[in-house]
């Protein structure tokens, strides 16, 4: 489980967005960051945090520091760039596939690992992709560290490969907008879902030697979301939440045990778990929210396993936090809601944020406080509860977040493009 001061994984220690402990609620470029680290390369993934480092992944264009800028330069990354709908436009040519590890209260590069040299076979979306969005995680004896097309790989805390794996598969995103579904670590096995527009699979491997342990064929289009392992009964599911239907497989052999058809295209957001529930999400075309009872087997859709479904203002691209039996949730476009889990009522409903802005990063909740960063290097700091409160906008100039913050020991981390920021309350 870690302590107080880590963050295993990108949606925190349990899964639902929350951190233990407090996090600064106001800041500046000149009060209250720590330190800022250069991060070369690209990478949307968010940082994991364990003992006294910090873990990030990128992907580095080789050669000259020249072609570094160019390869940035075609992304059409920068601050201020204009948000469009295109993809497929990442530079096609060889990129190191890095993990590095960060000295947390300094900042400064214990080591750089390059996992591998590439050309990447398919480009990403020229603002929000990256060769390296999938997220690291860590167990605090290893830490791994997944590249999708470009396999996953092991590393023990000083940074020795202890074991790597090609996975064979050469994903096809839709309208090549990227590879970025986040590794989960439970117990001895590391679990990875491939959606794409190919052969289809949920593959679990045990975390010690990287062997796989089953596969299981799946079928869909291109999907996004990360699985969640649920626990009902005594017994061990992962959800995956997909386009054509969420389902859940026994954690043990990979059985279907039951599917639910609702949701729409483009499924990126995450499943979080209160009790015997399971709530899934989609923003795209057909967006809905839907309360799934968990317990029962065979196809749910249509049945009274649906506890309540919601159509209204649901998250495209970020993830939900879940806490205190309240479901939070952001749009792309930056309007929040705040609903009662247990009924699907609304305490609030598409409330604008203070100004407006795109959101791409997933909120994350500490200490009463719900944090959204946003396109524009903002931080919106909320109060949580049945009520709208902003308690605070912070700005760091020419930033630009996409990867999910991370809370943990009263700190916060915050990825830009080519920095990573250690935010702590100064005394």
């Amino acid at each position: 489980m870690g302590s107080a001061g880590d963050w295993p994984r990108w949606r925190g220690p349990f899964e639902t967005g929350m951190a233990r402990g407090d996090a600064p609620t106001t800041w500046s470029d000149s009060k209250n960051v720590k330190w800022k680290s250069h991060i070369p390369g690209r990478g949307h993934s968010s940082p994991v945090l364990w003992g006294n480092q910090v873990f990030v992944t990128t992907a580095v264009p080789t050669g000259s520091e020249q072609a570094e800028k160019v390869a940035s330069s075609l992304t059409g990354g920068e601050p201020g760039a204009r948000r469009g709908p295109g993809g497929g436009a990442g530079p096609l040519v060889d990129h190191r596939f890095d993990l590095i590890s960060l000295d947390r209260k300094t900042g400064k590069v214990l080591w750089q690992k390059t996992a591998r040299v590439a050309t990447p076979h398919e480009g990403y979306h020229r603002l929000y992709g990256s060769f390296a969005s999938n997220s690291p995680v860590t167990d605090g004896k290893h830490v791994f560290a997944y590249f999708g097309s470009r396999g996953i790989y092991c590393y023990d805390l000083k940074g020795n490969l202890v074991w790597n794996k090609d996975l064979g598969v050469r994903m096809a995103m839709r309208a090549a907008f990227g590879e970025g579904t986040a590794p989960v670590l439970h117990g001895s096995s590391l679990i990875l879902d491939i959606d794409h527009e190919g052969e289809d699979a949920l593959i679990v491997l045990d975390k010690s030697t990287g062997k796989e342990v089953w596969r299981a064929k799946r079928d869909g289009p291109s999907n996004w979301s990360a699985p969640l392992v649920v626990e009902v009964h005594g017994r061990k599911e992962i959800v995956v939440s997909a386009t054509r239907a969420v389902r859940s497989y026994d954690f043990k052999t990979g059985e279907l045990n039951w599917e639910c058809a609702g949701l729409g295209s483009n499924t990126i957001p995450t499943p979080v778990q209160q009790d015997d529930r399971v709530y899934v999400m989609s923003g795209h075309r057909e967006p809905n929210l839907m309360a799934i009872k968990l317990g029962r087997r065979g196809d749910l859709t249509g049945s009274d396993s649906v506890v309540w479904t919601n159509s209204r203002g649901n998250s495209y691209t970020a993830s939900p936090v879940l806490h205190d039996n309240k479901l939070y949730f952001v749009t792309d476009s930056g309007m929040v809601s705040c609903l009662d889990p247990l009924t699907g009522k609304a305490y609030y409903s598409q409330v604008r944020l203070p100004k407006a802005t795109n959101i791409k990063s997933s909120p994350v909740g500490a200490n009463g406080k719900l944090y959204i960063a946003t396109e524009d290097g903002d931080v919106v700091v909320l109060k949580m509860g049945e009520k709208f409160e902003v308690l605070a906008t912070n700005t760091l100039e020419e930033q630009f977040f996409v990867a999910t913050p991370a809370i943990a020991g009263g700190q916060l981390f915050l990825r830009g493009q080519n920095t990573l920021f250690c935010i702590e309350q100064s005394n």
